[in-house]
Protein backbone atom coordinates (compact mmCIF):
# COMPACT_ATOMS: atom_id res chain seq x y z
CA UNK A 1 0.00 0.00 0.00
CA UNK A 2 1.62 3.51 -1.22
CA UNK A 3 1.84 6.13 1.62
CA UNK A 4 -0.88 8.53 -0.39
CA UNK A 5 -3.62 5.67 -0.04
CA UNK A 6 -2.72 5.30 3.83
CA UNK A 7 -3.09 9.19 4.77
CA UNK A 8 -6.40 9.19 2.41
CA UNK A 9 -7.82 6.43 4.41
CA UNK A 10 -6.66 8.11 7.47
CA UNK A 11 -7.86 11.13 6.88
CA UNK A 12 -11.42 9.79 5.64
CA UNK A 13 -11.47 7.91 8.93
CA UNK A 14 -10.86 10.91 10.96
CA UNK A 15 -13.86 12.88 9.42
CA UNK A 16 -16.56 9.80 9.34
CA UNK A 17 -15.48 10.07 13.61
CA UNK A 18 -15.98 13.87 13.62
CA UNK A 19 -18.99 13.89 11.91
CA UNK A 20 -19.97 11.16 14.34
CA UNK A 21 -18.99 12.83 16.92
CA UNK A 22 -20.79 16.06 16.09
CA UNK A 23 -24.03 14.60 15.70
CA UNK A 24 -23.67 12.94 19.14
CA UNK A 25 -23.11 16.62 20.72
CA UNK A 26 -25.96 17.64 18.93
CA UNK A 27 -28.19 15.16 19.94
CA UNK A 28 -26.71 15.71 23.51
CA UNK A 29 -27.59 19.39 23.37
CA UNK A 30 -31.11 18.97 22.24
CA UNK A 31 -32.13 16.78 24.83
CA UNK A 32 -30.34 19.37 27.18
CA UNK A 33 -32.69 21.86 26.23
CA UNK A 34 -35.88 19.92 26.26
CA UNK A 35 -34.89 20.17 29.97
CA UNK A 36 -34.96 23.94 30.94
CA UNK A 37 -37.92 25.46 31.97
CA UNK A 38 -40.34 27.41 30.58
CA UNK A 39 -39.22 31.29 29.87
CA UNK A 40 -42.18 32.66 31.51
CA UNK A 41 -41.77 30.63 34.97
CA UNK A 42 -39.56 32.82 37.15
CA UNK A 43 -40.64 31.04 40.20
CA UNK A 44 -38.09 29.71 41.97
CA UNK A 45 -37.62 25.85 41.70
CA UNK A 46 -37.35 25.07 45.17
CA UNK A 47 -40.09 27.02 46.60
CA UNK A 48 -43.74 25.33 47.13
CA UNK A 49 -46.02 26.59 44.42
CA UNK A 50 -48.44 29.14 44.83
CA UNK A 51 -51.68 28.43 45.44
CA UNK A 52 -54.04 28.16 42.23
CA UNK A 53 -56.02 30.83 43.18
CA UNK A 54 -53.11 33.28 43.36
CA UNK A 55 -52.81 35.28 40.83
CA UNK A 56 -49.04 34.81 40.61
CA UNK A 57 -49.61 31.39 39.88
CA UNK A 58 -48.47 29.72 37.14
CA UNK A 59 -51.43 28.77 34.55
CA UNK A 60 -52.18 25.04 35.06
CA UNK A 61 -50.66 24.77 38.79
CA UNK A 62 -52.09 22.67 41.36
CA UNK A 63 -52.13 24.58 44.15
CA UNK A 64 -54.72 24.30 47.29
CA UNK A 65 -57.71 26.20 47.78
CA UNK A 66 -59.58 26.23 51.06
CA UNK A 67 -62.08 23.62 49.30
CA UNK A 68 -59.66 21.34 48.50
CA UNK A 69 -58.50 21.41 52.82
CA UNK A 70 -61.89 21.57 53.99
CA UNK A 71 -60.26 24.29 56.20
CA UNK A 72 -59.26 27.80 56.50
CA UNK A 73 -55.98 28.24 55.48
CA UNK A 74 -53.74 26.38 53.07
CA UNK A 75 -52.53 23.02 52.55
CA UNK A 76 -52.09 20.86 56.16
CA UNK A 77 -48.43 20.74 57.08
CA UNK A 78 -48.59 18.51 60.09
CA UNK A 79 -50.34 17.85 63.13
CA UNK A 80 -49.09 19.35 65.93
CA UNK A 81 -48.01 16.16 67.82
CA UNK A 82 -45.91 15.57 65.39
CA UNK A 83 -43.73 18.25 65.62
CA UNK A 84 -40.98 17.82 68.69
CA UNK A 85 -40.69 20.52 71.43
CA UNK A 86 -37.34 21.86 71.02
CA UNK A 87 -37.16 20.04 67.14
CA UNK A 88 -38.69 20.00 64.33
CA UNK A 89 -40.46 18.27 61.12
CA UNK A 90 -38.90 18.00 57.49
CA UNK A 91 -42.11 18.54 54.95
CA UNK A 92 -40.06 17.22 51.54
CA UNK A 93 -43.04 17.76 49.29
CA UNK A 94 -44.15 21.22 50.41
CA UNK A 95 -40.13 21.82 50.81
CA UNK A 96 -40.59 22.94 54.22
CA UNK A 97 -39.56 22.76 57.70
CA UNK A 98 -41.74 23.12 60.52
CA UNK A 99 -40.71 23.75 64.23
CA UNK A 100 -41.60 24.09 67.82
CA UNK A 101 -39.08 25.77 69.88
CA UNK A 102 -40.63 25.63 72.68
CA UNK A 103 -44.19 24.16 73.44
CA UNK A 104 -47.15 25.56 71.76
CA UNK A 105 -45.12 28.10 69.42
CA UNK A 106 -44.80 26.87 65.81
CA UNK A 107 -42.71 28.25 63.40
CA UNK A 108 -41.52 27.31 59.50
CA UNK A 109 -38.67 27.86 57.35
CA UNK A 110 -38.08 26.41 53.65
CA UNK A 111 -36.41 23.36 53.93
CA UNK A 112 -33.46 24.35 50.91
CA UNK A 113 -30.21 25.46 52.56
CA UNK A 114 -29.12 29.10 51.58
CA UNK A 115 -25.36 27.85 51.11
CA UNK A 116 -26.33 25.53 47.81
CA UNK A 117 -29.66 24.93 47.28
CA UNK A 118 -29.97 21.35 49.22
CA UNK A 119 -32.31 20.06 51.03
CA UNK A 120 -32.07 20.01 54.84
CA UNK A 121 -31.35 16.68 56.39
CA UNK A 122 -33.02 16.72 60.05
CA UNK A 123 -33.84 19.05 63.07
CA UNK A 124 -31.67 18.19 65.84
CA UNK A 125 -30.61 19.91 69.30
CA UNK A 126 -32.59 23.01 68.60
CA UNK A 127 -30.76 23.22 64.56
CA UNK A 128 -32.20 22.26 61.36
CA UNK A 129 -29.18 21.05 59.92
CA UNK A 130 -28.04 20.71 56.08
CA UNK A 131 -25.80 17.51 55.51
CA UNK A 132 -24.38 18.79 52.02
CA UNK A 133 -22.07 21.27 53.79
CA UNK A 134 -22.91 20.72 57.36
CA UNK A 135 -24.60 24.44 57.29
CA UNK A 136 -27.07 24.30 60.45
CA UNK A 137 -30.05 26.45 61.57
CA UNK A 138 -31.99 27.69 64.78
CA UNK A 139 -34.94 26.33 64.85
CA UNK A 140 -36.29 29.45 66.32
CA UNK A 141 -35.74 32.58 63.46
CA UNK A 142 -33.93 29.91 61.07
CA UNK A 143 -30.52 31.71 61.44
CA UNK A 144 -27.00 30.41 60.92
CA UNK A 145 -25.41 28.95 63.74
CA UNK A 146 -22.92 27.62 62.00
CA UNK A 147 -21.77 28.28 58.06
CA UNK A 148 -21.22 26.05 55.74
CA UNK A 149 -17.49 24.62 55.62
CA UNK A 150 -15.57 26.88 53.87
CA UNK A 151 -17.40 30.24 55.04
CA UNK A 152 -19.51 30.87 52.04
CA UNK A 153 -20.39 33.93 52.41
CA UNK A 154 -24.17 32.47 50.82
CA UNK A 155 -24.13 29.92 53.63
CA UNK A 156 -24.43 32.90 55.89
CA UNK A 157 -28.24 33.83 54.87
CA UNK A 158 -31.02 32.74 56.99
CA UNK A 159 -33.37 30.20 55.55
CA UNK A 160 -36.72 31.69 54.62
CA UNK A 161 -39.52 32.09 57.04
CA UNK A 162 -42.95 30.67 55.47
CA UNK A 163 -46.29 31.90 57.19
CA UNK A 164 -48.37 29.47 58.51
CA UNK A 165 -51.08 28.97 61.19
CA UNK A 166 -52.51 26.47 64.00
CA UNK A 167 -56.07 25.71 63.18
CA UNK A 168 -56.52 23.56 66.46
CA UNK A 169 -54.15 20.57 66.17
CA UNK A 170 -53.61 21.44 62.54
CA UNK A 171 -50.62 23.07 61.58
CA UNK A 172 -51.24 24.84 57.51
CA UNK A 173 -49.74 27.23 55.12
CA UNK A 174 -51.20 30.40 54.34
Amino acid sequence: MSDERLASEASGTSSRRAVLAGAGALGATAVLAACGTEPDDDRDPFEPAPPADDPGAPEGSNGDTEEDTGGSGGEVLASAEEVEVGGGLIVADQNVVVTQPSEGEFRCFSAVCTHQGCLVSDVEDGTINCNCHFSRFSIEDGSVVEAAEGGDPAGQDPLPEVEIEVDGSEIRLV
